[in-house]
């Protein structure tokens, strides 16, 4: 049995639904906190994955799926508020009828200044949950950057705000050496420019004179994982192209998966409220690197238990023999450092 020191997941991450009704200045609620970055998607039609964050500010969004730089659209989320965020009539609440999925972080505001690395940033974190948002500008050369956290990432995060140029991940698994782009389908590279072939520390992480990293003249964005017990897990396991698949575990309920092939295909996305049929085996997911609406093209696809989460399906995106796949699972240990037990669904 896995212990937290989070009794509460929902006070630090949560997935809402809801339908758009085209009404400006809509807010939206029942998030449970005031958070600090908010993922939406429309379910219904392929449109753009829309991010938003309180340290590049409101109505400021990237999208997963593209290269495209930031970009201000006035009329999408507006506002964050104190239990959710404002809509305007854009996207995020532009077609009424549609169903949107958020998912929504708390970090630590708008952030404040850190001078950990060779190059200053602004940084909002949540050391409770090990996340951070961190924002740079770039000098074109091999540096370190302050992420807040107190220990090591395990998966970073990043977008040019500026040029049109590919994401970046970091996956502790994979090692430094290794990247994988977070707007396409393919395997990890390797390079020793990337992340300069340095494992991120307690307090920074390294870039490399890259434009997906530390262009000069650009301006970044990073999102920042580190592993708590009990609520957060970012791991690696090999598929065995069986219906009856690969059961990952991670020592809590899990309520969000993201989950990559090193070798190709999608960025697969999977939470516990757009489960369908509720709870197993779900069969609703969505892709981060392409702008479709929901995908259940795989039936059954996962199944997502109080302990981790097994695979239902010998498809090769998440299931294939001998293939290795890297994730992030976020959910609720069964029991928190009270010893109070803690509902699993």
């Amino acid at each position: 049995m896995a212990y937290t020191t989070i009794n509460k997941s929902t006070d630090y991450f949560n997935t809402l639904l809801y339908v758009a009704d085209q009404q400006d200045n809509r807010t939206i609620t029942g998030v449970g906190f005031q958070p600090d970055w908010v993922w939406l998607k429309d379910r219904d039609q392929a449109v753009n994955h829309q991010l938003f964050d309180s340290v590049r500010g409101a109505t400021k969004q990237i999208h997963t799926n593209n290269t495209s730089a930031e970009n201000t659209d006035l009329n999408s989320l507006k506002a964050f508020t104190s239990d959710g965020f404002t809509l305007g009539t854009g996207w995020g609440n532009q077609t009424t009828g549609d169903k949107y999925v958020s998912w929504n972080w708390k970090a630590g505001g708008a952030g404040s200044a850190n001078t950990d690395g060779d190059i200053n940033s602004t940084v909002s974190v949540n050391t409770t949950a090990g996340f951070s948002i961190v924002k740079w500008a770039g000098t074109n050369a091999q540096a370190t950057i302050g992420h807040g956290l107190g220990v090591a990432p395990s998966l970073i995060i990043v977008k040019n705000l500026t040029s049109s140029v590919n994401w970046l991940a970091y996956y502790k698994p994979l090692g430094a050496n290794k990247y994988l782009e977070f707007n396409l389908a393919n395997g990890s590279g390797t390079s020793n420019t990337e992340w300069g072939n340095t494992a991120p520390t307690s307090t920074v992480f390294t870039v490399g004179n890259t434009g997906s990293t530390n262009t000069s003249g650009a301006n970044y964005v990073a999102y920042c994982f580190a592993e708590k017990t009990g609520y957060s897990k970012v791991g690696k396991y090999i598929g065995n192209n069986n219906a009856n698949g690969t059961f990952v575990y991670t020592g809590f309920a899990v309520k969000f998966v993201l989950l990559k092939k090193d070798g190709g295909d999608g960025w697969w996305l999977v939470d516990d409220k757009q489960a369908n049929p509720y709870p197993n085996p779900n069969v609703q997911m969505l892709v981060s690197n392409t702008n479709g609406a929901d995908n259940n093209s795989v039936s059954p696809f996962i199944d997502i238990y109080s302990n981790g989460f097994k695979l239902r399906s010998n498809w090769s995106g998440v299931n294939g023999n001998g293939s290795d796949y890297v994730y992030l699972a976020i959910g609720q240990s069964l029991v928190g450092s009270n010893n109070i037990p803690c509902v699993a669904r």
